[in-house]
Order: C-alpha cells, then structure tokens, then sequence
C-alpha cells in the first residue's frame, strides 16, 4: 500500500473502517467524505450493463447495449474478439459512470439444466478461463475493473445460498479452481466475487484457503474480494478468510459486528486494516482510471459491434446436402413467434434493457429488399399446442421452397434463481417443427436457448444452427448466415447430450437437500463422453462451415521431452473448399499409458484462422510444460508424471485430424506410502520391495507353505490373483505368527524410508 493510502487509514476510525467494508447501498461503496474517500459504482454486466438509478423514489434500469450471453461468445473460440467485446464494454460502463462490471463469470457447465448456465462459459476449464482472462483485459484497458464471478463451484441455482459441494481435491483443482486461475492470471481482474454456496462443509466465503492461501498466495491475485450480493454467512470469519467487501449494505448489522469482535479482541485491527486497505486501492484506481471522454455515440457503436460479435459465435450444427446458405431468389418462410420476438437473453441479474432490439424477420425483410411468409406456429403464453396456428403454419410452409423455424427456450425456462428440471424445449415448439417436416423436406431450425435441449426431430431437419442469446443485434446477424452473406465459425464451447441422462451429472445434480456430491470427479462433459464412449448429439468443440478444411505436415522439434519444458509444434491448416471461412483448430493431450482415470483427453490449445478458398497455413504452437501435469492428492501438487503422451490436434473433440506421440521423461514420483494393509502385489511393484519379499519367502518356506496351502497352480490365474491380493498382516495370521508382527513393520519401515 501506498504511502497516501497507509495516511487514510491511520486517519479513520474503528468505525469508519468497518463502515466502508460494507455497502453503502446495493450498488455504491461507502465513502469517507471527511477524508476525501468517493464512493465507486458497480452494476451487473456479464453481457451488458444493468446499471440501475433512482429515479424519484423508484429504482429505474438504464437502457443498455445488451450483447450475446457468454454461453455463446465462448463458441467464438476467438480471444482477440473477447478483448474487443471488453473494450465495448468497460466503454459503455465509462460512458455510463460504472466503475466495476459485476462479470464476467466463469463457472464449469457442470450440468446442462443450470438455470444459469447462459451466464457461464464452457464445460473446459482451459477455454472458460482463456476466454474470461480476455474479456477482464479488454473491459479494463478502459480503465472499469471486473469482478470476476463466482468464486467457486457456483454449478447450480437449486439451493445456492446454501448448498454443500462434495468435490474431491484432484476434481476441485484440476476443473473448478483451474478455470479461475487461468482468468486471473491471463486477466488480473480488480476484483473477485466469492459465491454463496459452501465447498467441502464450508462456506467458500469464510474459507481462508480458496480465499487467500489459493487465489492470493498461490495465484497472485491482489484485488479485492467482494461478497455474491447476500452471501456473507459471519461477517468477522469472512474478514478473516480475506473477504474484504460485503455488498450490498446489511445496514450497520454485520459493521457492528466487526466492531464488537476488534473491542472483544476476537479479531485483529491488522486484519480490519489490511482489507481496508486494499478497497481504497481499489477505489483511487476506479477513479483515477476513470475515462475523461466517451463518444455520445458509443451505443450505437456498440449496437453495431453486437451484431458483428454475435456472428462470430452463432454455431451451424447440421447443413445436410447444403441446404445453407440459403439464395436469395428462394421462396422462403419464416415460422415461430421468436422470429419476431427474439428470445436474446436470460433472467435474473444479467437482464438487460436493451437500446433497441432487432427481429429475425425485420432484418431479413430488409436483406431480401421483400416481405415473405409468416405464420407464428405456436403462442408465447402457452406450452401447449395450438391446433390453429400449427395449421396456419402448415400452410404457409407449403408454398415454400425453404422454411426456417425458429425455435427454443422461452424465458421462464431458464433463469437466475432456479434450475431446469428437464432438456425439452415446449411441446408447442417440438410438435411444430415435426408437424413442418411432414410437408416441407427443407427445414431449417434456429434455435434461441441459453443452454443445451434435446432434439427428438434433428432427423426431420435438413439443417440447424444454434443462437443461444444472440443479444439485441443477433437477429441480424443470424440472417446474415442463413443468406451466406457471412460465412457461419462459432464451435460448440460444451458437450449437447442426447439425453440429461447421458450427462455425467445426471444421479448427482441438484442433490439431496444441502449437499451435492461431485461424483463424476474430473470426468466434466466432453472428458466423460470420450472416456465413456458415449456420443454426444453434438460434441464439444463441434461447429461446422460453408467451406472444408484439411489439416496436414504436423511436425514437432522432437520426440522426447523433460518435464515442465514447452513443446513447440507445427502443422498447416488449407481451405479446400470455394469460399472464404474461418477455421477453429484445437490441441487436446491425453495421458495415453497412465492409470484410467488419468486418460481423458484434455483441451491445453487452440485457435481461429481466416483462409480464403485454397488458402493454406501453416500453425506455430507452444504447447507449456504444465499442460502435461495432473493434481497429486497425496503430493498436493500438479505433478507430471513420466510416460507417454497423445497430442491430438483436430476440427472438434470428436473430429481429430492430427495425432503424435510424446515421451515426457520426469523426475516428479510419487511416493507410495506402504503399511500393513497394502498388498503383495503392492510390493512386488517396488523394486526393492520385490527383492525383500523374495527374501522374506527364502527365510520362511515353512510360512509359506502353510499360507498358500491348497492354492495349488490349475492352469489358471487363482493362486497368482490370490497371492497378488494378499494383504501383509494375513501373513502374520495365516502363518500363525511364524512372521511376526514385528517383521512385517520392519519391511514396511524399510521400503516407506528406501
């Protein structure tokens, strides 16, 4: 801390320190008028601003540029479109006076049915965190801090504010928290925002390892941790756990706690000071980074920047016999309501008002320079089917060379708050496009949903794209794709199962009243769906173009690496279709002779590349050392472990293109620790062991002879699996103490000592 910020808190009062380290209301921090500490404003903001003011006497939304919803910019796969979103971003909050954007949020898509999960990322750690570093760097480059959220295990709605996650320590380090430190190394946010649910019993916002020993000591975060609004459990523990902010304000209920327990010496003024201390750094850096002048026009800039962003994400699932782009000559038809009222984004905090709001059908009117055919097919306020408009839908589709449906997930669907229960999209939905199919054979579905659905009629449908929540520009931008004005490269950035049963989630999620066990362990989406060999309806990474690419001349600078050096690897990338297209190439390593719960493959790279027909290039790509490593429970480290590896490089999790093998040689072993209930076979892994059982067998046949009598050698593997799975205190029994006790622990002490 600085000299002037050291001078402040020397100046403040118990009172006044305990003060500021709550809200002063649900969307400002407390100032210190007397010494000249501002106030600072946050708003929510994963995919645009909900900044809220008063307005004589009553809370008003400010109209916002609202953008795609996370889920669908991680199918971007594009870090320098994320950094350019950012930037539009942390403009927009400068314009609008916002200092934090409450954003972006990088939780595990866990499961499918998260009513929340529009809000997140991706089912990977690595692209979650990649693509959330990025969106921090470019929200910040215009001097508006982020809170990254929330931190951690924040899978699921259903009882979220006091829900137990059951997570084991390889699982938590390697999937949840790992998705957390790639964002605040790569992204440096100036704040993180700390979840309401607890981890293993406690709660994360009074657990001083996730909060300070981890994210602070481990990773180097130096910001502020500010409180998921309400979620503070003990004010004083939090405090002592390195939760600095509580928002919003608790009206002097928890200030005065904290008061109490540094007069009843329950805790430390240094404590209180320290967390003082970092809020005021992060409040003069609020204001002295304070944008001077942001053009009057940045939200129609923004609007702009909306629909170009949404079209680089929107994600071409199927396109049977070409069946897109669509000409402009065609007879086309438009069928589903929210091809006039676009469902574009999801409910709770993230909801933004939009400053305008484009429809699938206005825009492509425009395009087409011509009205064509509608009919609504089914009603915004009713699951159930309507036999009218599915008649009049029926007609309009007739006389159509091509009818595009659009389709989803209305909004009280999914949302903050509460999880989904099921996969289905309404069966109002569902019976029209089967109902379509019957009597036009070219289909195309548009689907508007903030998470995965299931599609009993993918068979009946020539091609399908996914808009997520396009934001208020993605209409146009759909439109544009379906005309091949632009060319469609979003990628699936999570596993679309046919089934919730399918998901590894599926016995585990929500729970049982407040407990929720991670049983899947690391085995999250694509992970579980390869190990398993399982297909997916669409997996992970999966997305497809209006041009072809070949991939070929992977080259690596050697076979043979030590532990924690980087690898660098080179392959070419060729348009081999007519037309210009971007292509996501992606790099996944998998353990290929480890133990079996290590042999998953893992997404450790990836890029996008734009190629103009018959363009080819050639891919330079440092894979890190570090990408190699597991979490060693018994080490508590990221260990690599020695053996050989599988880099496979390809156009989806599923679809590899490229493969090489790697040796990593590695000194990082990992002690086996022996005792009286490790096996024979246990023993006999270890050279030493091996030769000291040997000559345990030599000075005691008799022994022996009596412990293995009537296993006699069939021809079969009985006496070997038998002899293999004995436990070294049966020796003790079965020879009737001939080896002793004593022995036993003298071998155990030999080989836990070697």
């Amino acid at each position: 801390m600085n000299e002037k910020i050291n001078a402040l808190i020397s100046e403040m009062t118990l009172e006044e320190k305990a003060n500021i380290l709550s809200g002063k209301d649900f969307w400002h921090t407390e100032p210190v008028k007397r010494l000249g500490i501002p106030e600072i404003m946050v708003a929510d903001g994963p995919a645009g601003l909900r900044k809220q003011e008063e307005v004589k006497g009553a809370l008003t939304t400010v109209p916002c540029t609202c953008f795609p919803s996370e889920s669908l910019l991680a199918c971007s796969w594009d870090t320098d479109l994320m950094e350019s979103f950012g930037k539009a971003m942390g403009e927009e909050a400068g314009f609008e006076g916002v200092n934090i954007v409450l954003g972006p949020g990088c939780n595990i898509k866990r499961s499918p049915v998260c009513g929340r999960n529009f809000e997140y990322l991706s089912e990977d750690p690595y692209l979650s965190g990649v693509m959330a570093g990025h969106i921090i760097k470019g929200v910040q480059a215009e001097g508006v801090g982020t809170s990254l959220k929330h931190y951690i295990a924040n899978n699921q709605e259903h009882r979220r504010l006091s829900v137990n996650a059951v997570i084991d320590e390889r699982a938590l380090r390697e999937i949840y928290l790992k998705s957390f430190e790639y964002a605040v190394k790569i992204g440096k946010p100036w704040t993180v925002m700390c979840s309401y649910n607890r981890v293993n019993s406690g709660y994360v916002c009074e657990s001083r390892r996730l909060l300070t020993d981890i994210l602070r000591n481990e990773w180097g975060f130096d910001g502020i941790v500010v409180s998921d609004w309400g979620a503070v459990n003990d004010r004083v523990e939090c405090l002592k756990a390195g939760l600095d902010l509580e928002m919003p304000s608790s009206g002097m209920v928890n200030t005065q706690k904290i008061i109490n327990a540094v007069n009843e010496a329950e805790l430390d003024i240094e404590t209180v000071d320290k967390s003082v201390g970092r809020l005021l750094e992060l409040i003069f850096k609020a204001v002295e980074n304070k944008a001077e002048k942001i053009s009057a026009d940045i939200k129609d800039i923004n609007h702009k920047r909306a629909r170009k962003i949404a079209g680089e994400c929107i994600v071409l699932l199927k396109n049977e016999q070409n069946m897109l782009p669509l000409s402009k000559s065609e007879d086309i038809a438009f069928i589903g309501m929210f091809a006039k009222q676009s469902r574009f984004e999801g409910g709770g905090s993230s909801h933004v008002i939009p400053t305008r709001l484009e429809s699938a059908y206005d825009e492509m009117c425009k395009l087409l320079n011509r009205e064509i055919p509608f009919a609504p097919g089914y009603s915004l306020n009713s699951d159930i089917p309507d036999e009218e408009l599915i008649k009049e839908a029926i007609k309009i589709a007739s006389g159509a060379q091509k009818t595009v449906i659009f389709a989803g997930l209305p909004e009280n669907y999914e949302s903050e708050g509460y999880d989904r229960k099921h996969m289905d999209m309404p069966a109002s939905h569902i019976c029209l496009i089967n109902e379509i199919c019957k009597v036009n054979r070219n289909v195309i579905v548009v689907l508007s949903n903030g998470a995965p659905v299931a599609m009993p009629w993918i068979d009946n449908a020539g091609a399908v794209m996914e808009g997520y929540l396009w934001g208020q520009a993605g209409a146009g931008a759909v439109c544009e794709l379906l005309l091949g004005i632009s060319n469609p490269c979003g990628k699936l950035a999570e596993s679309f199962p046919v089934a919730l049963e399918h998901n590894p989630s599926y016995l585990n999620f929500p729970g049982e009243d407040d407990e929720v066990y991670y049983r899947e362990s690391v085995f999250t989406g694509y992970r579980y769906y390869g190990r398993k060999k399982i297909n997916p309806l669409f997996c992970f990474g999966h997305g497809l173009s209006y041009t072809s690419f070949e991939y070929s001349a992977l080259r690596l600078e050697a076979k043979v690496f030590d532990a924690g050096e980087d690898i660098l690897l080179n392959f070419k990338v060729k348009n081999s279709g007519d037309r210009q297209g971007k292509e996501i190439y992606q790099i996944y390593i998998r353990n290929a002779e480890g133990e079996l719960n290590k042999q998953a493959s893992e997404l450790k790279q990836f890029g996008k590349l734009e190629l103009a027909a018959g363009e080819e290039k050639e891919v330079t790509v440092k894979i890190e050392g570090s990408a190699f490593s597991h979490f060693c429970t018994r080490e508590q480290a990221f260990i690599v472990e020695e053996g050989e590896f599988e880099i496979l490089i390809g156009a989806s999790s599923e679809d590899i293109r490229l493969t090489a093998g790697v040796k990593i040689n590695s000194a990082d072993k990992v002690k086996k620790v022996y005792h009286k209930n490790s096996t024979i076979g246990d023993i006999k892994e270890n050279p030493a062991g091996k030769i000291l059982f040997k000559e345990l067998e030599e000075q005691y046949p008799e022994a022996f002879e009596m412990i293995f009598n009537g296993m006699e050698d069939d021809g079969s593997d009985f006496r070997d699996k038998m002899i293999h799975y004995t436990v070294l205190r049966s020796l003790v029994y079965f020879s009737k103490g001939l080896i002793s006790e004593q022995k036993i622990e003298e071998l155990i002490n030999i080989l836990n000592n070697n």
